[in-house]
Order: structure tokens, then sequence, then C-alpha cells
């Protein structure tokens, strides 16, 4: 048995409220021509290489993941933004248990899915030019060079999501107060969101 086969079986085995949930979600990937592999530490099903679907159980439901999920028709009206306004492209279709999976419908958006990503159907982030550090930032940088040279070090995007977080609030108090809670991240070289990365 191969080592992602291993994991496969090791999380579908897992003792959990909705085995039987993600087992019958599984079972039914699996009549298609996806392939089966795990990323992130759950089940991934891709064409191509490219992710369509994952499985997932958290502790209040389970469910699938649709990648390009913006793309489905949804007749149903059953997906969901996983955070509204900031993921663009993910859906999910929330179960809390196991007779409440339609066969049929769900066999149709898995097939719509694929047939997405075989045409090409798939999100591109649009990447902005340039970062634009808030004033704040910049006076924290002349007090403190060894903070402007570890933001520098950062990756663009973990520049930009620092940016946003101070940008984003409405009072000068708001921002010096998480000007002050960010520093200690970019100084041991963390970006904003890697603690859920």
């Amino acid at each position: 048995m191969s080592e992602t086969a291993a994991k496969l079986e090791a999380y579908y085995a897992k003792e959990s409220p909705f085995k039987e949930g993600i087992a019958k979600l599984r079972e039914l990937a699996l009549q298609t021509e996806l392939e089966e592999t795990v990323k992130w530490g759950s089940p991934v099903y891709t064409i191509n290489n490219k992710n369509v679907l994952g499985i997932i159980a958290f502790k209040s439901y389970f469910g699938l993941w649709f990648y390009n999920g913006c793309y489905l028709k949804d007749p149903g009206k059953v997906l969901e933004n996983a955070q509204e306004g900031k993921t663009k492209a993910m859906r999910h279709w929330k179960f809390q248990s196991v007779e409440e999976i339609p066969t049929q419908k769900v066999l149709a958006y898995i097939t719509e899915a694929i047939e997405n990503q075989k045409n090409g159907l798939e999100w591109k982030p649009v990447r902005t030019k340039k970062t634009i550090i808030s004033p704040e930032l910049k006076e924290a940088f002349k007090k403190n060079a060894a903070l402007a040279t570890m933001f520098k070090s950062l990756a663009p995007y973990k520049q930009r999501e620092y940016c946003e977080y101070i940008d984003t609030a409405k009072q000068d108090k708001t921002k010096q107060t998480r000007l002050e809670k960010i520093i200690p991240m970019i100084l041991e070289g963390y970006g904003f969101h890697d603690k859920y990365r």
C-alpha cells in the first residue's frame, strides 16, 4: 500500500460522528473519473492533477469542498462561501448526517465540477502590482530597523496581509492597537495568517 493510500485509509477509518457520511461522499467521488489523493491532511479529488473537490469532517458538520465552486450552477442553492468577502472560488456543501446526502444531486454537482475543470474554468488570483505600506508601518520602520528588515524579508503576499490589516481599521487608535499586535509577529518572521495555514 502506498503512503497516500495508507493516509486515505487512516482518514476514513478514524472514528468520528461523521464516519459514515464521509464514507458515502467518498463512494460517490470514486464513481467518477476523479483521482483520490491527500493534501493538507485531508482527501482531495483531482483531474489532470488539478484540485476539483475535497471531503472533510469538522466538529459539527462534514461535507464537500469544491475548489472552483463559484463556477457551479448550484440549482439547489446548497453551496456556501467559506468566508464571505475573502474566499473567491471555493464553495462548500455541508451535511449533518448521512441521510441528508442526496446521491443523484451530489453526483450531478461533482460531474459539473469535473467538466468545469476540464474546460479550464478555474479561479486565477489577481495579483496587485505593489504593496502600499501604511504610514503607521512606515513610522514603525523608522524607529526599528530590525522590523523594517524582517518585513522586507517576508513574501509580498504576507506584506500585503499586514498592510491590509492596518489599513482596514477605521480609527487611528485601532490602527495603533493593530500595529502593536503585529510587530512581534513580523519580528519573528511570521505572516499574519501563518497560524491558519
